[in-house]
């Protein structure tokens, strides 16, 4: 017997409510939206009722609502169904579908086929249970699409705070030679070790370990890369700005997101005091992207 909670999850709140079930050892949950309104999107929750009583679950909606105090938003309100002998991990997977990303990405459940309609996408298979990102949130979609829009042909890119590793892999098959990925959490480097052999990218093209810059400084090896990619929140991208440099070849660029629009003039400034330029922007309802290259 379970509880299925169901809430409405903007599209800020996505990243911090998978991280915080995550971190709470709540690992039956999915957001789910239909591919043509990837931005109306739902929290499912699934808890057994035997260890959740109405207390504990008004609790846990309380820890919830801070998440979303940064963003001057009030957590939504949800519902509990009571479902009985329902297999959540079925439940959970009849919530992913095919997500189609820009012109040509299809972001695939790895246990579903490819729907005929999207048969010319470049396909990137994901097992969403990693819950490390599947290219729904928008700071991943602008990372890709602008992937998508500036191939990295025959480019060495480096992925920091890599995630499920999608970026990655999108970079590969959008050309690339190479990717070395670094993540702090550990279980996200498992997920991009798992989601690079349910694409059969072979080891020594998507190389991954467990770190920050000084991770990704070890893989390339004495070399520098092309393309970085760091799709992390806007305070993070400060701390680890000043690193750049030993990770990106003079003539190279990186794609920084994660970052809010209105977050977007201090990382100019700083990233300027450091001898960047940003080339471009991008930007999906309040999450922005921006192209950086040396001054």
């Amino acid at each position: 017997m379970w509880w299925r909670l169901t809430m409405a999850c903007p599209p800020e709140l996505e990243e911090s409510l998978v991280w915080k079930l995550t971190d709470l050892g709540l690992h039956r949950h999915a957001v789910q939206h239909a591919p043509e309104t990837p931005y109306q999107k739902q929290l499912l929750l699934w808890l057994p009722q035997p260890e959740w009583p109405e207390a504990e679950r008004q609790q846990l909606l309380a820890s919830l609502a801070p998440l979303a105090e940064p963003f001057n938003l009030e957590l939504p309100k949800g519902h509990w169904d009571d479902v009985a002998d329902e297999d959540w991990s079925l439940s959970w997977k009849q919530h992913w579908q095919p997500d189609p990303v820009g012109e040509g990405l299809l972001i695939l459940p790895a246990w579903l086929e490819v729907p005929p309609e999207h048969g010319e996408r470049l396909v990137i298979r994901m097992d969403p249970g990693s819950a490390f990102g599947t290219g729904s949130h928008p700071t991943t979609r602008l990372c890709l699409e602008a992937l998508e829009h500036t191939p990295p042909v025959e480019a060495l890119v480096a992925d920091l705070g890599c995630g499920s590793g999608v970026l990655g892999l999108a970079a590969l098959g959008l050309g690339a030679t190479a990717v070395v990925a670094a993540d702090t959490d550990s279980l996200a480097v498992r997920a991009t070790g798992d989601n690079r052999e349910l694409n059969g990218c072979p080891g020594d093209q998507l190389k991954v370990s467990l770190g920050s810059v000084e991770a990704l400084q070890e893989l390339l090896d004495g070399r520098r890369a092309d393309l970085l990619l760091c799709n992390i929140l806007a305070p993070v991208i400060e701390e680890l700005a000043p690193g750049f440099n030993a990770l990106v070849a003079p003539d190279g660029r990186a794609l920084l997101s994660g970052l809010l629009v209105d977050q977007a003039p201090r990382l100019d400034q700083v990233l300027g005091d450091l001898g960047w330029r940003v080339t471009a922007r991008g930007s999906q309802g309040r999450w922005g992207l921006l192209e950086i290259q040396r001054r």
